[in-house]
């Protein structure tokens, strides 16, 4: 009974295999996944993903990374798509400071109104954040995101930067890097995180646990994460499982 809160199959690294691979995530108990798209490409595949597979739910935003490229029309476009059912959450948006792809400024704008977007469909945020965690959480307190809460989507901040987000209504989700074998801090960090407010993710194609770490990351392999949070917990994997489940029905509202 595994869910994978953030996967992108839609990625044309799933070309070759991507039934296979969908198969091998079922035959391995995963009975939910959301499917990101983040950009003008990915957005269209991940729609047609969530009307193929009954299991499969969308969180359609705009990428950090991509917003120089966005126009005020996209948000338009995305509040139109999210009327669809399967549409559970804006994002993956927020903050990344590593890539120089975008402006700190057209960044932060961006974020801000996607924000308020989401406030106003009522809709939760899937969080990306990458060497920004004071801007994110500051901005994060300024639109009210704690309204709509969301996801702190394959979280890599401290402690306190966890206690902020917890404060501000958000779950905290845990990917490959935790089965890393010097995940000391993410490790430190579930130990804190209170087990009804943490999630497990993917983000396939990319952060692959251990022993796969460096290959192509797939839905299926969530389960490994399973295992990891299961240790670091001291619980059972099947208690893991259902419990980051419910979190995330409830996360997402699908309860």
């Amino acid at each position: 009974m595994l869910f994978d809160t953030h996967a992108h199959l839609d990625s044309h690294k799933f070309d070759a295999d991507r039934e296979e691979a969908i198969a091998r995530a079922r035959a391995a108990g995963v009975e939910r996944i959301i499917n990101v798209g983040f950009n003008r490409e990915t957005i269209p595949s991940t729609m047609e993903l969530i009307d193929t597979y009954p299991f499969m739910y969308a969180a359609i935003g705009w990428h950090p990374t991509d917003t120089h490229e966005m126009k005020p029309e996209d948000l338009t476009w995305i509040a139109e798509l999210c009327r669809h059912e399967k549409v559970v959450a804006i994002g993956e948006i927020g903050l990344d400071y590593h890539w120089d792809t975008s402006p700190k400024e057209v960044q932060q704008q961006a974020f801000r109104e996607q924000i308020r977007l989401a406030r106003s469909l009522d809709k939760p945020i899937v969080i990306h954040n990458r060497d920004a965690h004071e801007d994110v959480v500051r901005i994060l307190k300024e639109e009210h995101a704690e309204t709509i809460g969301g996801v702190m989507h394959c979280f890599s901040g401290s402690w306190e930067i966890a206690k902020m987000c917890l404060d501000l209504n958000f779950f905290i989700s845990f990917g490959g890097p935790l089965t890393f074998k010097n995940a000391r801090v993410p490790k430190e960090v579930m130990k804190r995180v209170p087990i009804d407010r943490m999630l497990i993710e993917t983000d396939a194609p990319y952060l692959a646990p251990h022993p796969y770490r460096g290959k192509r990351n797939e839905p299926a392999y969530v389960s490994l994460v399973a295992q990891t949070a299961a240790e670091i917990k001291g619980k059972s994997v099947e208690e893991i499982s259902k419990i980051t489940f419910q979190n995330a029905e409830r996360c997402f509202r699908l309860s």
